[in-house]
């Protein structure tokens, strides 16, 4: 049983817009276990529907690189925003998604492959920009898509510059039509990819825990209604079908008209999507954060 600690509360209360009382509850209740007592808190009516936080916790670059039939795409992480705007920073993650396209995405065969001009692996020329910047950095995650016809279409919100931001997007396009509307297409699709953010291409791909997980919430929610078992059973189906509005592409509405649903305007072009991929930076890392006030007091001897 984990400690309820103040920091664990804190970190409930984030995640869920709850009272601190009730999550200090919840907590003590469910053995300290935050995702269980996230379940908890849905099931008594006090929070929404937890979704990934995300927290951008992490500096440095998404960068993505494209050939005709895949494109890659790289984060590599550095201490400051400072770095993301270092050209030599920038070179190397343009390079590295160019290396992670021929290569794959495994991290380890990135590292390995030889960075071209410098005689140096990617995992050597990575270290000798540390040395020359003075920032810890690392290459976190990659990832290749693939099509036989069609186009993989790469988007990054907000760049830099073609190809660098902090979010990117990889949509697989399966198509035999004509690839410039392919490409506009795939690109109108990354941009409703890095506004909306869904967990799976199709109801298919929908992680079974995730699921049960929801209808176990959603079927307390609706016994509080007290209404008879037949009722509550197609209200959670109803409620099913909205979570899968959220969280499934196909099966969201189409962000550039706000009516349509996707699967309906890939049909209408013709084509089938076959994968995608959302990188955000930092997304997932806890950034540590502390007293200014204590660091230049540190910094200065103060009290030492």
């Amino acid at each position: 049983m984990a400690e309820v600690t103040a920091a664990l509360v804190k970190d409930l209360r984030e995640k869920t817009g709850a009272g601190m009382m009730d999550c200090k509850k919840a907590l003590t209740e469910n053995g300290g276990d935050i995702e269980v007592a996230i379940d908890w808190l849905r099931k008594k009516g006090l929070a929404a529907a937890a979704k990934k936080s995300g927290r951008v916790a992490a500096e440095g670059l998404i960068g993505v690189a494209s050939t005709s039939n895949a494109a890659s795409m790289i984060e590599v992480n550095a201490e400051t925003d400072f770095v993301a705007r270092n050209e030599t920073f920038q070179a190397f993650v343009t390079t590295a998604a160019e290396i992670a396209l021929m290569v794959g995405e495994d991290i380890e065969a990135i590292k390995a492959a030889p960075f071209p001009g410098t005689g140096r692996t990617v995992a050597e020329e990575l270290t000798h920009m540390v040395a020359t910047i003075g920032e810890n950095m690392s290459i976190r995650r990659a990832r290749v898509l693939r099509v036989q016809h069609g186009t993989v279409a790469t988007y990054v919100h907000s760049a830099l510059k073609p190809g660098l931001g902090k979010i990117g997007v990889l949509v697989a396009v399966e198509s035999t039509s004509e690839l410039g509307a392919l490409e506009i297409l795939g690109r109108q699709v990354g941009m409703h990819i890095a506004a909306t953010r869904p967990d799976a291409l199709d109801t298919s791909a929908v992680d079974p825990a995730a699921l049960e997980r929801e209808k176990a919430v959603l079927t307390e929610q609706a016994r509080a209604s007290g209404k008879p078992d037949a009722i509550i059973e197609k209200m959670v189906e109803g409620r099913i079908r909205k979570y899968y509005e959220e969280v499934v592409l196909l099966e969201q509405v189409w962000v550039h008209d706000g009516e349509s649903r996707v699967k309906a305007v890939v049909a209408k072009a013709g084509a089938k999507l076959t994968g995608f991929d959302r990188f955000q930076l930092g997304e997932g890392i806890e950034k540590q954060t502390g007293d200014f006030a204590a660091e230049v007091a540190a910094a200065a001897g103060v009290g030492a």
